[in-house]
């Protein structure tokens, strides 16, 4: 882990939520390197889409290191046709188990993105990282990410301190808030299973009135037919008769 990344996480270890929650919705940071979270419910998966607009004070780029925080063990990025990338992976002290029940021993330290052809400084770059959030609703957690560029490098690793307001930091660390968990935690798949099941009932309600209807209709042929059949005995005995 580079000196920048070791000195983030110590700086972000003891600051509360509510400080860095100001940082992540910073407007002034659009010009800086940010993450877009696709959803942020605790215990949801969500695609991180870290961006980048601009070089070093000019110089192109040549790769992002994006540093996960303690709370993400795992993480799956996506691929760039214009960039090679490679997980770092370092030793836990202790191993923990997932939600799997699976022994876990090892995470995901860093992710890095290094460019085949340097980016120029006015062009922007995304980079897409999957993972589950911490089930923990008002945590936010910290991405350091380090921007190495042809000539010098950005260290995107800022947090405010405790009680400063993050519109003063030159260079703050991206970050991202976790939201209370929608309805079972499942991001409304509780509520599509319903909608499908009162669809998935409406064919048979159908096909029930389809087949009372059809049974109507064959119950009065049947009895047009009987009653033929009284009407043509009866002619047929008056013709004997006057014969």
């Amino acid at each position: 882990m580079s000196h920048h990344l070791r000195t983030a996480v110590r700086l972000g270890a003891p600051l509360g939520a509510a400080t860095l929650l100001t940082l992540g919705l910073a407007g002034s940071a659009s010009a800086h390197v940010t993450i877009t979270p696709s959803d942020t419910a605790a215990g949801a998966y969500t695609v991180l889409t870290v961006s980048n607009g601009h070089g070093c004070e000019g110089s192109p780029t040549t790769k992002i290191t994006i540093q996960m925080p303690e709370e993400i063990n795992a993480v799956t990025p996506t691929r760039n046709p214009l960039y090679d990338v490679t997980k770092t992976v370092e030793k836990l002290d202790e191993p923990i188990t997932d939600a799997h029940g699976n022994e876990v021993t090892e995470r995901v330290g860093t992710v890095v993105y290094t460019a085949k052809t340097a980016l120029p400084d006015g062009y922007r770059d995304a980079f897409e990282l999957s993972l589950q959030l911490p089930d923990a609703a008002g945590e936010t957690l910290v991405f350091p990410v380090i921007q190495t560029c042809q000539q010098g490098e950005t260290a995107w690793v800022e947090v405010p301190a405790e009680g400063q307001d993050p519109e003063e930091l030159e260079r703050p660390a991206p970050t991202v808030t976790i939201t209370e968990a929608n309805g079972d935690g499942h991001g409304g798949v509780a509520e599509e299973s319903a909608a499908e099941g009162t669809e998935a009932a409406s064919p048979a309600s159908a096909d029930a009135e389809e087949s009372g209807g059809s049974d109507a209709i064959a119950y009065a042929g049947l009895g047009a037919g009987v009653l033929g059949i009284l009407v043509g005995g009866a002619a047929l005995a008056r013709g004997r008769r006057t014969s």
